[in-house]
């Protein structure tokens, strides 16, 4: 029977905002996490990281975080530490954590530089490691790995710096986008080849490395993962519907009340073979890159079965509207369990 004194609770720290674009989604993404957190399990410290990079202990995620009341924080590299340093009244004091749930999207947040730190600090933590986070956040050398692994990818190229892309050299349509980002920003599908020049420099604003890719005809399928090793749990497969144009996640000023284009169908209306190809599939790709805790794989099913990765979120979104969190829900894991079980990876490497 688990006690209910705060000592016998696990110290979980929750990192939440950032500085990427998609500081906003990081944010609601947290607030799901606190009212899904079991009290009488874990103790949360919220650490808020303002839109400039300042990071601030905080009573929760609320819309308004930054206006109550904060304390300067740091997470210590400092092992003997092995949590916070937070300053309160000129003095800092240390806060002693078990474990860190980084529940952050995007640039500094699951492309690895959040991961070295807790490296450094020595805490464990939640999700993918340095090493796997950097690869599945540039697509490209997520493509090429996955690739040597016989997984089938789009064919693509990449725009390095200034480099100028002849457009004559493509077969329309493609799709351009930043290589390091997340979500759909700085993503322009391209039919003509006078919109090319314009859609790398739309890319450029976000990463200084562009990916050209194929346009794959299929449906857009994802595929929630947990677990490490050969032990995984797979959600059940969702399919975005689409009324037109492309798939453009958290571009929405207000997601939660639905997007403009696209609908996701958990469970996905597709035959059972295919379900079963892409579920295998998602482990294949989790595997070969080299993802433990979560993540989730959105691929490609084509009309002749075959199934093309699309991309892998090291730290898919888990808002009350988000994909990962509906996929597991529909296969019977609520989010409640799912950070029990990202909890449990963290602290032992194993699925309870």
């Amino acid at each position: 029977m688990v006690k209910s004194d705060e000592s016998a609770k696990l110290k979980i720290g929750i990192l939440f905002g950032g500085s990427s674009e998609e500081h906003a989604v990081s944010v609601k993404s947290a607030q799901e996490v606190a009212r899904s957190l079991d009290a009488e399990k874990y103790q949360p410290f919220f650490v808020g990281i303002t839109r400039d990079g300042a990071w601030k202990l905080c009573d929760g995620p609320g819309p308004d975080w930054e206006a109550g009341d904060c304390h300067p924080a740091v997470l210590s590299p400092d092992r003997s530490v092995h949590g916070l340093l937070v300053l309160e009244q000129g003095r800092y004091r240390t806060i002693r954590l078990d474990v860190v749930m980084p529940v952050l999207h995007g640039t500094l947040g699951e492309d690895g530089a959040t991961q070295g730190l807790l490296e450094l600090s020595g805490i464990p933590y939640v999700g993918c490691d340095v090493q796997s986070s950097a690869l599945c956040m540039d697509k490209s050398l997520a493509y090429l790995v996955a690739g040597s692994a016989g997984i089938t990818t789009p064919r693509f190229r990449t725009v390095a710096g200034d480099e100028y892309l002849d457009p004559d050299r493509l077969a329309y349509p493609v799709f351009v986008k930043p290589a390091r980002s997340g979500s759909s920003f700085g993503v322009t599908k391209v039919s003509r080849r006078e919109d090319l020049p314009a859609a790398v420099e739309t890319a450029r604003r976000y990463d200084t490395k562009v990916l050209v890719e194929e346009a794959v005809v299929g449906s857009e399928i994802g595929c929630a993962v947990l677990g490490n090793d050969t032990e995984l749990v797979v959600g059940e497969v969702d399919r975005i519907a689409l009324s037109h144009g492309f798939f453009r996640i958290h571009q929405e000023e207000k997601p939660e009340n639905g997007s403009e284009n696209s609908t996701a169908i958990v469970p996905a209306d597709i035959p059972a073979e295919a379900r079963a190809l892409v579920q295998e599939t998602a482990k294949d790709v989790y595997r070969a890159l080299g993802c433990t805790g979560l993540a989730r794989v959105d691929m490609f099913l084509k009309d002749d079965g075959e199934v093309v990765l699309n991309e892998v979120n090291t730290l898919p979104g888990m808002t009350s509207y988000s994909r990962y969190p509906r996929m597991m829900a529909a296969a019977g894991l609520p989010f409640s369990e799912v950070i029990d079980r990202t909890v449990s990876l963290a602290l032992t490497g194993k699925l309870r």
